[in-house]
């Protein structure tokens, strides 16, 4: 029999901005998803850790992030 002792997952999340919009508005809105995924971490009591985020020159923003796998111990992973 097998066991999970640990597992996290590591994601490049890209977060672009809309295309139907105004550059400007498009950004607060790229700006308004991250803030509401990070909340949503924090509310699933998700435990992670962003390795970076980098805003790009058109104003798109992208994550590399560490989290918990499901509902897996993590381990020593975001240590």
């Amino acid at each position: 029999m097998k066991r999970v002792k640990a597992a996290c997952i590591t994601q490049t999340l890209h977060f672009l901005l809309k295309e139907d919009v105004g550059h400007d508005y498009a950004i607060k809105l790229v700006n308004e998803e991250v803030k509401k995924y990070k909340e949503q971490l924090e509310k699933n009591k998700t435990q992670y850790k962003i390795l970076s985020e980098i805003t790009k020159e058109d104003g798109s923003i992208m994550i590399e992030i560490k989290k918990q796998y499901n509902t897996s111990p993590i381990g020593h992973y975001l240590d």
